[in-house]
């Protein structure tokens, strides 16, 4: 069997920076080299202080790194010295032409193939790592086809990441499985046993999973996309559990006890956020459409759109309570990343409850412990979120490093992301500085087992799928917040 003893990835993002420094830390004899154009994000793998934020990571980069793990830009070099590649490589949505705004964008991809093919000699496992629409394999695989030479062989594998973010070292040290898709040729399972022989060092050979290619990249779709459904589904019973005095909390909880459907991702919230979700779902419907299933793309279409309508929902509650009005109200937005225990702010619902508060003329004193100053003016400055009018950010936005100072003269808190921080925080000092009557938006759940003590301080609280304040200010959505155009009625056949 061949037996693979020198690793290059290239991409040293969310997947292949975290990905082969477990690897390196588990197969100590393997050689694990991380590569990336950008220079900065190199030297950042390289210092004290990582480019991303992941609990554990530190750790498991420090242990081996200098040993068996290296990082740096000089990608020809560690591919040509490398037994298997990792393409894990940005997949974003394209915006542009054919496909724009649902379709990935494998522009990356086909480069790194190329730059594989032109570089390499002998033999050679390629896996694809990104998220990638189905048969992105076989397009590698005519690259490779068209430029071959006699001295190469090269197989593709595809291998795809299930991590969460915030637990990503969690879970690729302990996997719920592993899943390598190849060929059915003899070729293509020596490639599959080698690439398992790497992760039997650490993970039980019942939970890697081998399949041919095409049942590999849409699993990992599919995947994706079932999570995405469930939490757009607890969303939406979320907004009948507020109209009819439900607690969506409990419903969830009953609900969840059945074992056919189970407890997790039944957490109602404003939706959904990452690199992943949303960009899958799309790409699910694009693929969809392409092969002729309307039908089945307006079903995961609708996952997209009941998102966005719980940040529409959310934001259009806050406008409503402040007495129909933010205008000029000073509103602090506690949480600014997609989840809690990551500076990822990837479709992060915060930027769009910023975005619709930012429209009504608010002015939104933010924090968040891990995300940057720069990256949260950088994710509100892009186009589609600041009305092409860049300058209304630096007017309208100001970056805390304190909770406390957001709070200061505020009309309302709104929490949006899950950060256990919010939970500590001394809700009396927060009251007495804030404009009376004073707001708590809680988006993602975190204050319920504190609701009656922040009533008696005299906070007003409103939440997702429950209604909390007795004495509140009436709530018409209905004439407030715009609503999703429905499709239109198909006229049955005759």
């Amino acid at each position: 069997m061949f037996q693979i003893k020198r690793i290059c990835c290239i991409g040293a993002g969310y997947v292949g920076g975290p990905t082969c420094s477990v690897i390196a830390h588990m197969c100590p004899e393997i050689t694990v080299t991380v590569v990336d154009v950008n220079e900065s994000r190199i030297k950042a793998w390289n210092s004290d202080t990582l480019p991303i934020y992941e609990p554990g990571l530190k750790e498991v980069v420090e242990s081996c790194r200098g040993r068996n793990l290296f990082f740096s830009t000089d990608i020809d070099s560690a591919i040509r010295e490398a037994d298997l590649v990792f393409i894990s490589v940005n997949t974003p949505t394209k915006t542009y032409g054919m496909g724009k705004g649902r379709a990935a964008d494998l522009k990356f991809i086909e480069a790194c193939a190329r730059r594989i093919v032109e570089v390499s000699d002998g033999y050679k496992i390629v896996t694809e790592k990104s998220t990638v629409p189905v048969r992105a394999a076989e397009s590698i695989r005519r690259i490779f086809d068209a430029n071959t030479k006699p001295s190469l062989n090269l197989q593709v594998l595809s291998n795809p990441e299930f991590l969460a973010e915030g637990t990503a070292v969690r879970d690729l040290k302990e996997p719920d499985r592993v899943l390598i898709g190849g060929d059915e040729t003899a070729e293509g399972q020596r490639a599959i046993r080698a690439l398992c022989a790497v992760y039997e060092h650490w993970v039980p050979k019942a939970r890697i999973i081998t399949t041919n290619t095409w049942s590999s990249e849409l699993s990992k779709l599919a995947a994706n996309a079932f999570l995405a459904q469930r939490i757009s589904s607890i969303n939406s019973i979320s907004a009948l559990c507020e109209a009819t005095g439900a607690d969506v909390e409990e419903v969830a909880k009953a609900i969840g006890m059945d074992q056919r459907i189970g407890s997790k991702f039944l957490k109602a919230s404003v939706g959904f956020g990452g690199s992943c979700f949303q960009k899958d779902v799309l790409n699910l419907v694009y693929l969809c459409e392409a092969l002729n299933l309307p039908e089945v793309a307006s079903y995961w279409q609708q996952v997209i759109d009941m998102n966005e309508y719980q940040r529409r929902r959310f934001a259009c509650r806050i406008i409503d309570c402040l007495f129909n009005t933010v205008t000029g109200k000073k509103i602090a937005l506690l949480g600014f990343s997609f989840k809690k225990d990551t500076g990822d702010t990837r479709e992060s619902s915060s930027i769009y409850i910023s975005k619709y508060l930012m429209d009504e003329g608010a002015k939104l004193f933010i924090y968040d412990p891990k995300v940057l100053k720069e990256q949260i003016i950088h994710d509100l400055s892009q186009p589609n979120i600041s009305e092409d009018n860049p300058g209304r950010v630096s007017e309208l936005v100001t970056v805390t490093s304190d909770p406390y100072e957001a709070c200061q003269s505020a009309h309302a808190l709104v929490i949006c992301t899950e950060w256990d921080m919010f939970k500590e925080l001394d809700y009396e000092k927060i009251y007495k500085k804030m404009l009376k009557p004073a707001f708590i938006f809680d988006g993602r759940r975190v204050l319920d087992h504190l609701h009656a003590h922040l009533q008696n301080i005299g906070f007003q609280i409103e939440t997702i799928g429950k209604k909390v304040t007795a004495t509140r200010i009436p709530y018409t959505p209905a004439a407030v917040c715009p609503r999703i155009s429905e499709p239109p009625i198909k006229k049955a056949k005759v």
